[in-house]
């Protein structure tokens, strides 16, 4: 459409998606690398008291790896307040994540400042990072191309020519060759020393220690080429299998949080065979990563077995590298799923590990009988317990929940507590829950029972 302007074409484009008037005001563009990193420290200058910006690490090239935090003490780990990131571009071709968390960071900047309360309730009570771009290399090489010539792969990887999302340990392996031994626990799986002989990308390894530095509870990793949210596993259980159903322990969690994106996005979970991922549409939009192909060295994987985060994997779309006019019909489509997917992050029980004077204990381990899967402490902290609601013919299930007599039956917990202290506690210091779960209102503190057990 020669002689249109960006503007005109975009409206011509959103005439399909139900208005809305957004007192936030975002150029919808494509941003170079230097762009980008000005727009994410202009951000957090205008926002200084919610955001400021840190870099985690340089590219192969030399480029920063800029993250923008959002919350409402910037810096600072607070007690009991969950942490959650949001990574994009990590194959540098793949190009509407990054742009859609680059308006992400504009927005929730924007909207706090004019007084949205549902922002200032995520950015108050939360802790946000955003990686904008994990490959700023790869992108230099796409967008060089642009749009309309880059192809299917060229950019995809590093400067090294390393995918990244393959460059990670593959601690999977380790765990399917042990899963069956009856006390074997699959939580922080430590990096075999094998590992380091091969070529570890700088990028991987920046995330890498990131990751390991700050109590993640929950990320979402931002891809394209598909329509659909994948989770964990995304290596087979049989490594002949290239497409096999392989859940972790925590399935029914890792669905509900692939749901929560799906469902909200404006067309992923939908039935339309006609759209774009429409091999999804039978499970509405979410899948076992292993089961729509397998790949070993993920970054969700190794998530989910060195540390205790969950992350999942959104494909936002069968185009990579859409061209401008696209970006805000995208960011629409994605706007509510992003919001969602922040405000998940409280779903459960949250608490913290103390000694006989209220210190947190830093490297306990919480476990909770019928999970194989524990929780270890960080500095002070507990991160979030999942709370999955049971079927309603279940009297109760792993989160304590009985639906159908509406009460709480008490889970079995057990501390392990460090060497270096002798004794300590569990304190359950909040719960969230929707309005109609039947744990509202009820003191979670007398729904637990705990036992303790010091390493001898």
């Amino acid at each position: 459409m020669p002689g249109i302007s960006l503007i005109a074409r975009q409206e011509i484009a959103m005439a399909g998606i139900s208005p809305e008037e957004p007192s936030t005001i975002i150029q919808f563009t494509h941003t170079s690398n230097s762009q980008m990193y000005s727009i994410l420290r202009r951000t957090a200058a205008k926002c200084s008291h919610i955001s400021h910006v840190y870099s985690i690490g340089r590219s192969t090239e030399g480029r920063d790896l800029l993250v923008i935090e959002f919350t409402n003490n910037p810096g600072q780990h607070e007690l009991l307040e969950p942490e959650i990131k949001l990574v994009g571009n990590m194959h540098g071709n793949e190009v509407l994540g990054r742009q859609l968390l680059i308006y992400l960071a504009q927005y929730l900047c924007s909207e706090y400042i004019l007084g949205n309360h549902r922002i200032q309730s995520i950015i108050n009570t939360t802790r946000i990072h955003i990686l904008a771009s994990m490959n700023p290399d790869g992108y230099e090489v796409a967008a060089s191309e642009g749009h309309l010539l880059n192809g299917w792969t060229n950019g995809r990887t590093n400067a090294q020519n390393i995918d990244l999302n393959r460059n990670f340990p593959d601690l999977t392996t380790i765990y399917y060759r042990n899963r069956r031994s009856r006390h074997y626990r699959i939580d922080h799986i430590p990096i075999p020393d094998s590992y380091w002989s091969e070529k570890v990308a700088p990028e991987t390894y920046a995330v890498m220690k990131w990751t390991r530095s700050l109590p993640f509870v929950q990320s979402a990793s931002l891809h394209g080429g598909e329509l659909v949210v994948t989770y964990p596993f995304d290596f087979s259980r049989h490594p002949l299998e290239e497409r096999m159903f392989s859940p972790t322990p925590d399935e029914r969690i890792f669905k509900q949080l692939a749901r929560t994106y799906a469902d909200a996005h404006a067309t992923m979970s939908n039935n339309d065979t006609e759209r774009c991922g429409a091999g999804f549409y039978r499970t509405r939009g979410i899948l076992n990563g292993a089961q729509w192909y397998s790949f070993a060295g993920g970054m969700p994987d190794f998530n989910y077995l060195h540390t205790n985060c969950l992350e999942i994997t959104v494909e936002l779309g069968c185009d990579k590298f859409p061209s401008e006019v696209e970006l805000y019909p995208e960011w629409k489509r994605n706007k509510e799923a992003l919001l969602s997917f922040l405000e998940s992050v409280h779903r459960g029980l949250k608490g913290k590990v103390t000694d006989p004077d209220g210190n947190g204990i830093k490297g306990a381990t919480i476990s909770v009988k019928g999970m194989r899967k524990d929780i270890t402490t960080g500095e002070h902290i507990l991160p979030c317990l999942f709370i999955v609601p049971c079927h309603a013919a279940v009297s109760w299930c792993i989160s304590g929940i009985s639906q159908t007599s509406g009460s709480v039956s008490p889970p079995q917990w057990t501390i392990k507590i460090p060497s270096s202290h002798r004794r300590g506690r569990l304190v359950m210091d909040g719960l969230t829950s929707n309005p109609t779960d039947a744990l509202r209102g009820v003191s979670v503190a007398g729904a637990i029972t705990l036992k303790s057990a010091v390493p001898k």
